[in-house]
Parts: C-alpha cells; sequence; structure tokens
C-alpha cells in the first residue's frame, strides 16, 4: 500500500515567523484520519524567520529529529546542551522524564527543517541530546541511516524507538531500493525534487505512506534529496 499526500492538502499554519505545514494532527491542525503512521507521531516542514525562534518550552518521552534543509538551527536546553545544526544535517533530543530546549534560528536568512517526532519504546528514560553532520554524498545513491533505536546501524544517533531515519539523495534518474518488512510503517519525504516510489508519483514534499511492502525502490524524476522513516506499528 502505498498512499501520497500532497504536500497542498496537509496542514498549514503561519504565525509571521514561522510558516508550519503538519503531515500529521498537531495544534490547532486535527485530523482523525492522520494522527500517527506507526510509531511515526509528527512530522512537521517548518520555515523559520531569520533570527527567530521557538522560545524555551519543556517535552517529555518522546524522540525528536530535526533534519536541517536550508541555513542552520541553534540548540540550548535544560541540560546545558548547546550546538548548532546546519542544512543537510540532523540533531536528536530524546526527552525522556523531561527536558526543556529552545530552538533559534540565530541567522540572518530563513531555515527550512523537517521536525519529526517518535514514540519511544519505553518511557522514563534519562534525556539527552545529539548532533552530528552527515555529509550528502555519503548518502548519494544509498539510504543511510541518520537516527536509529538498532545498535548496528554505524554512526546513526542513537534514539530509544523501534525506528529508522534514513536519508539519501539522489541525481534525477537514478534510483535507490530500501528492503523492509510487510509489519513495518514507512513514511518518505522529498525534501526537493519529484520522485516515484515503487513507479508511484509524488512530488517535492508530498507525503508518502507506506506498508505492506517488502522493499521500496524510490527512482528520481529530478535531482532528489529524501528523508525516509521506517517504524514499529
Amino acid at each position: 500500500m502505498i498512499e501520497v499526500r500532497p504536500f497542498a492538502g496537509i496542514g498549514a499554519a503561519s504565525h509571521g515567523w514561522l510558516d508550519a505545514h503538519h503531515h500529521f494532527s498537531f495544534a490547532g491542525y486535527h485530523d482523525p484520519e492522520r494522527v500517527h503512521w506507526g510509531a511515526l507521531r509528527v512530522w512537521n516542514d517548518d520555515a523559520i524567520a531569520g533570527n527567530n525562534g521557538f522560545p524555551p518550552h519543556p517535552h517529555r518521552d518522546m524522540e525528536i529529529i530535526t533534519y536541517v534543509r536550508t541555513g542552520a538551527i541553534t540548540h540550548e536546553d535544560s541540560l546545558g546542551n548547546k550546538g548548532r545544526t546546519e542544512a543537510g544535517d540532523v540533531q536528536v533530543m530524546s526527552a525522556g522524564t523531561g527536558i526543556t530546549h529552545a530552538e533559534y534560528n540565530r541567522e540572518d536568512e530563513p531555515t527550512t527543517l523537517f521536525q519529526i517526532w517518535i514514540l519511544p519504546t519505553a518511557r522514563g528514560h534519562k534525556p539527552r541530546w545529539g548532533a552530528r553532520p552527515f555529509p550528502k554524498g555519503d548518502r548519494a545513491g544509498q539510504f543511510v541511516p541518520l537516527a536509529s533505536g538498532r545498535e548496528n546501524d554505524g554512526d546513526a544517533l542513537w534514539i530509544g524507538a523501534d525506528a529508522r531515519v534514513l536519508g539519501a539523495t539522489l541525481k534525477a534518474g537514478e534510483s535507490a531500493t530500501y528492503a523492509t518488512t510487510k509489519d513495518r510503517f514507512l513514511y518518505l519525504v522529498s525534501a526537493h525534487g519529484a520522485i516515484t516510489v515503487n513507479g508511484v508519483a509524488a512530488a517535492a514534499r508530498d507525503g508518502v505512506a507506506i506498508r505492506d511492502e517488502d522493499q521500496i525502490t524510490v527512482h528520481a524524476v529530478e535531482d532528489a534529496e529524501m528523508v525516509l522513516v521506517d517504524s514499529a506499528p
């Protein structure tokens, strides 16, 4: 089953400094048919104006992954962590027993990012934060784990969930295959570039919900940069 959810039809909210689009129910947007996809609870497509951002606010028992598409985001939290994550790179915050954080665009130009929330496998673990660069060249032509709850996923940032967040870049005309099992829930978004997934067409920033598939083959109609979440039911 492959369902394309066009970008134009997902939730949207404009706050002046923040242009937000919600693939799943979030804040003032609620769609009972789109509350989660397996353990994937939130996928927000945000544009944050320069020198603006989210002031300190708390989270608990959620795995929060930020994939920066353009610009950079600066993180500060109640554990004393501080860091700046640039385009193409990833940060992960495991909220666990509770953490307060702020996310600011300290740049003069807008920052665009995907913010992804995944339900943890267990509650009450110790909160943590981490970030690392993921050169796009390392993802050329293949899906590479960026964040994962699996121990054998190389340099991926750890998350306390039965899930993987993967990235891939493809040149127009190239394809990449990802093996899965029919009990997994996959959700794929192309940050830019039109693609097909097992022959089903999707435009940039469309959501592609996938289940009951043994594998997917993604073909790039245009140069494409993709993020894929593979989660438990």
